[in-house]
């Protein structure tokens, strides 16, 4: 038992091993579904999945009869085209601050105090007041997720930033670099993989803001089908739009570690293997 920790799988038993919890959690899903529906065939809190599977064929490959739009597709659309420009705005904005407090001292005196408590604030508390200056349209949808990331971002790059070993900054210094020379040229190229592998962990929280803010009001976007269902108590729908964001968020950083391993390879030697 001492040696287990040493064992290592191949990448055939990784998939295994990764996927069999994945098909006990179905397998156990289909069961109990199963069951609640030979005590009572109307029962709606656990649907077939040959019921999820009509719900599916009728809201991604079926044209709604009123607006003549494939409903899945047209909220997912909406969506994602908030959640990217929100998170947009969040990560330019943390890359531009955070550089500034991580490197000047001066602003960082000034500026760090004001942004450790506005991150501290609860993002949904601020909803109500997001839609009473912006109104109930786009721009306080991506407001909160600004609201909600970009402050996290910002304190987690100005800690990268500043664990920036102290000899890089001296050497820099000694070799006649300017504050701006030392930004680009140094403090950057280390900052941008962590940047995103702080967007990857942002992305949960993300999504959480702009579904919240769909449900309040919105006219399109997959919290607002969810939110609209439920009422319905239709969870044929609910589910499988759950499973479709997960699947989203999933790719989505897939991809972000992808593309940080493809840009940064260095950033990624010390990382285990997986």
């Amino acid at each position: 038992m001492r040696r287990i920790m040493n064992v290592n799988p191949d990448r055939v038993t990784k998939l295994v091993l990764g996927l069999a919890p994945i098909g006990l959690v179905i397998l156990l899903y289909v069961m109990m579904s199963h069951e609640r529906l030979l005590l009572n065939p109307a029962d709606k809190l656990m649907p077939s999945l040959a019921s999820m599977g009509d719900a599916i064929v009728r809201y991604a490959f079926t044209a709604d009869a009123r607006t003549g739009d494939v409903l899945l597709w047209k909220d997912t659309g909406a969506s994602l085209i908030r959640l990217f420009q929100g998170l947009a705005i969040s990560v330019c904005a943390a890359l531009a601050v955070g550089l500034l407090l991580g490197v000047i001292p001066l602003i960082r005196a000034g500026f760090a105090p004001l942004i450790s408590i506005v991150s501290v604030v609860p993002p949904m508390a601020l909803l109500p007041i997001l839609f009473i200056i912006f109104g109930l349209g786009e721009v306080s949808k991506i407001a909160l997720i600004v609201i909600g990331l970009a402050p996290f971002l910002m304190r987690d790059l100005t800690h990268h930033v500043q664990s920036i070993p102290v000899e890089q900054f001296i050497k820099a210094q000694t070799l006649g670099a300017s504050t701006w020379q030392y930004i680009v040229r140094v403090a950057l190229p280390q900052t941008l993989p962590k940047l995103i592998q702080s967007t990857r962990l942002s992305l949960g929280p993300a999504w959480l803001f702009l579904i919240s803010a769909e449900a309040i009001a919105a006219e399109s976007g997959l919290g607002y089908r969810i939110f609209l269902v439920r009422r319905y108590l239709a969870m044929d729908v609910i589910i499988p739009y759950v499973i479709w964001i997960t699947l989203i968020a999933f790719i989505s950083d897939l991809l972000l570690g992808a593309l940080s391993r493809k840009l940064y390879p260095w950033a990624h030697d010390e990382e285990p293997s997986t």
